[in-house]
């Protein structure tokens, strides 16, 4: 019988943060067919250390070239629906934004703010964030093409969220798992979750028992055979 480690999101989530990372992660995906998990490798922590894990609530954004429409209200609203995105956060998740041109900032200081107050787990968007001091003063993990402070007020506004979005070719779809840290941004599909950490943790276990072996003098050709794992 196959062993599950945790029981709910809260088990699951702090095994993860003491023991996983992104690449083991994936390394487990690419064993199961899952070839194209990973964001783009521009979408970067704005601290080294921050770390994300939970899941996902989409957010759907557009550009705009006006504030004002005949035919959707929701182009006559300041940030469109962002405002309603926001404060539909629950704790553990990720709001992770898609849809823009990367030409203005999709992620600042007091959007951080609330999504902390929330106990949301961080923040992902494909394009640009600003007020970097006042994220990194409250330590909310935010994922970002960089720091850029052009707003996105006359720029774009959130169309829809909790709806499928895709980055880059990555599908993703509320509820999935986000992983983030220092080396990128994997996407764990909600309907295999259970497969992938539980290969996950064991891999990286292993890998623990690997690395000590390889510090007592063993050869990386004899660990591999031995264990599997490299």
């Amino acid at each position: 019988m196959e062993t599950i480690f945790w029981k709910n999101d809260e088990e699951l989530f702090d095994i993860v943060r003491k023991e996983l990372y992104t690449a083991v992660i994936g390394d487990i995906m690419d064993k199961m067919d899952l070839l194209n998990q990973f964001l783009p490798p521009q979408i970067q922590p704005l601290r080294d250390d921050m770390f994300i894990v939970g899941r996902a609530m989409t957010v759907l954004e557009a550009d705009v070239v006006s504030n004002f429409s005949n035919n959707n209200p929701v182009l006559n609203r300041p940030f469109g629906l962002m405002l309603e995105a926001l404060d539909d956060l629950k704790k553990n998740e990720v709001y992770i934004c898609t849809g823009s041109s990367p030409s203005y900032a999709l992620w600042g200081e007091l959007m951080a703010t609330r999504a902390q107050i929330l106990g949301a787990a961080g923040a992902v968007v494909d394009g640009y964030s600003r007020d970097t001091k006042g994220i990194l003063d409250l330590g909310f993990p935010s994922f970002s093409y960089g720091r850029y402070s052009q707003d996105q007020a006359p720029r774009g506004k959130v169309i829809d969220f909790r709806v499928p979005i895709e980055i880059k070719g990555v599908k993703i779809n509320s509820g999935d798992i986000i992983v983030g840290d220092i080396d990128g941004v994997c996407v764990v599909p909600q309907e295999i979750e259970v497969e992938v950490f539980r290969l996950a943790i064991e891999k990286a276990r292993g890998e623990k028992i690997v690395q000590q072996k390889i510090q007592e003098g063993m050869s990386t050709r004899e660990a591999f055979d031995t264990y599997g794992i490299m």
